[in-house]
């Protein structure tokens, strides 16, 4: 015991030396500022505009018919081709019509002969009826007969004129100016027996329509905005419609809005509008989906916001502001559309604002942060000097 003594102090001298040291210890250091990038916010009027999808019609559509009974004899028309109002497009046999025709104006003939002798016995009796050579009850007669025959001439008149009219339906003529469609009935039918055979179609595209709808509750909220305003909107028969393709080129020609509907369709909750595109060269076709994009307004006091720096949670869209004493805020902010890269906000930012637009993860609210470089707007926000916003 006396020999193992010793040892046993030194261990527990040891330890009481190694608890003092870690109680006197200096704290751990603590770790740096996020070092983040900022870009300066500045008000500016920016172009609104709305991305949506739309199909294309045409402006007038026309169906060719036969309105008279008979067997076709030939297409007169190319099939696919461009035709005028009343161009002749299909040619129906027109015997049975001619021959109808000819009996009516003969029934004419006649009706003028009887009406011209009772005329002229009726006057007779006019004249003798002084001398009492006629009695009255004679000229009464003569001036019936007078009368009924003149209808029998009018009558006449209207059997000719129905016959003519049937004649001319026998050449099937186009109603309208435009393209004409593929036949639908082939020579040796008989076309037009009980219903009006449908022929072909005749349809116009130049100019052509672009049928798309518009959000309800974006169509008011784009109103409140205007009342309170902050947005102007452009007049209906100013706004512009600019068209792409199917395959993602942008169609050369733009169109405007030529109709706005003022019920809500209680089936998609949208509001049905219609432009106006020109189309001359017939590169848009009827049937086609397009996208549309429509000029709306101008936001007067908005703000470039670049993608990268706009985030969005349970709550909404937000971006992190690096404030006067370099501690990172929240700010809440209300998103109009996309321009180019950049969203459109309208509410919740003020001049001179930095958001920060990179280190955004390390970036907290009420934590301290280290401005690298603050860049000026249009550098930091690619795309800013353009813009095109779409929907969101």
């Amino acid at each position: 015991m006396k020999k193992l003594a010793p040892a046993w102090l030194g261990s527990a001298a040891l330890l009481l030396c190694g608890c003092g040291g870690s109680r006197n210890a200096p704290p751990a250091a603590t770790p740096p500022a996020a070092q983040v990038t900022v870009v300066a916010a500045h008000s500016q009027s920016v172009p609104l505009t709305r991305d949506l999808v739309g199909r294309l019609a045409a402006t007038r559509v026309s169906d060719v018919r036969a309105r008279v009974a008979g067997v076709l004899l030939k297409r007169v028309y190319r099939e696919g081709s461009d035709v005028k109002e009343g161009q002749t497009l299909f040619q129906i046999d027109s015997a049975p019509f001619q021959a109808a025709l000819d009996g009516a104006l003969a029934a004419l003939a006649q009706a003028d002969a009887t009406a011209t002798n009772a005329h002229v016995n009726a006057q007779r009796a006019r004249e003798l009826i002084a001398s009492g050579l006629v009695s009255r009850s004679d000229l009464d007669n003569s001036q019936a007969l007078e009368r009924s025959s003149a209808a029998a001439v009018q009558q006449a008149k209207a059997s000719v004129e129905t016959a003519r009219i049937n004649l001319g339906y026998a050449k099937v003529t186009a109603p309208i100016a435009g393209r004409a469609g593929q036949q639908a009935v082939t020579e040796g039918a008989l076309v037009g027996q009980g219903t009006a055979t449908l022929l072909t179609t005749v349809e116009q595209i130049d100019p052509i329509y672009v049928n798309f709808d518009q959000p309800a509750v974006e169509v008011e909220q784009l109103r409140r905005a205007q009342a309170t305003g902050d947005i102007t909107l452009v007049d209906h028969d100013k706004a512009v419609v600019q068209l792409t393709l199917p395959d993602g080129t942008a169609y050369g020609r733009e169109g405007t809005l030529d109709f706005r509907d003022v019920s809500v369709d209680p089936t998609t909750g949208a509001v049905a509008l219609r432009g106006v595109i020109p189309n001359p060269d017939y590169q848009l076709l009827p049937g086609m989906y397009v996208s549309v994009r429509l000029a709306i307004g101008t936001a007067k006091h908005a703000f470039l916001v670049s993608q990268a720096a706009l985030q969005r949670d349970g709550t909404g869209p937000y971006v992190l502001v690096a404030g006067a004493d370099a501690k990172v805020v929240q700010k809440r902010v209300v998103t109009q559309a996309l321009s180019g890269l950049n969203w459109i906000v309208t509410e919740g930012l003020t001049d001179g604002d930095r958001i920060i637009v990179s280190g955004i993860q390390s970036a907290r609210p009420g934590n301290s942060v280290t401005v690298a470089t603050e860049p000026t707007e249009a550098a930091a926000i690619p795309g800013a000097s353009g813009v095109a916003a779409t929907t969101r």
